[in-house]
């Protein structure tokens, strides 16, 4: 049998699915600086956690990313999507493009991801945890509840209770992540 016959095929790039992934964490991290401002569970979860502490979510092996900071006020700054080569006190990676996908098409929810060990977490398990938290509630926020019930673990009761805090915020989160 002659090897030389058989070149070694190699995968595509998955430009589309790359493009999708970036698009929504570039509107999850624009999402969570805006509702740093305007939700006190997201302020509360971000006062929480140490002074300029920087925080990247990307896809392994190459991207992409979204690093979020926390700026001199104490609130969340989406500081954009090139890593390089720097470290940051916590990294999320997912291991992969497909399994991004899952979590980015909503097939799968966060905590079922992790629980799957599709996320890689380099830095301190209680500071992801809240990041989990900030992102579960951004995914109330920016989704209508029949998605957000298969992406998040619990609904939050307070979405039941107080609609008007719901829909408001939803817009003001909106306009300001799109526009600042």
């Amino acid at each position: 049998m002659n090897i030389d016959k058989y070149p070694e095929l190699k995968p595509g790039k998955k430009y589309i699915k790359r493009y999708y992934v970036a698009i929504m964490l570039w509107i999850v991290g624009r999402a969570i600086q805006a509702a740093c401002r305007l939700d006190k569970e997201v302020i509360k979860e971000f006062s929480e956690l140490p002074e300029k502490f920087t925080f990247s979510l990307g896809v392994l092996p190459d991207g992409p990313f979204m690093i979020i900071g926390k700026d001199d006020k104490g609130r969340a700054k989406y500081m954009g999507w090139n890593k390089g080569r720097t470290r940051f006190p916590l990294e999320m990676n997912i291991k992969s493009l497909e399994a991004a996908i899952k979590v980015f098409t909503f097939q799968e929810g966060t905590a079922t991801a992790f629980a799957r060990e599709r996320f890689i977490v380099d830095g301190d398990l209680g500071y992801a945890l809240a990041v989990v938290r900030v992102l579960n509630i951004i995914e109330v926020y920016l989704l209508p509840k029949i998605i957000t019930k298969l992406a998040v673990k619990r609904y939050p009761r307070w979405s039941e209770f107080s609609p008007l805090r719901k829909w408001v915020n939803r817009i003001l989160i909106y306009i300001r992540a799109f526009t600042f």
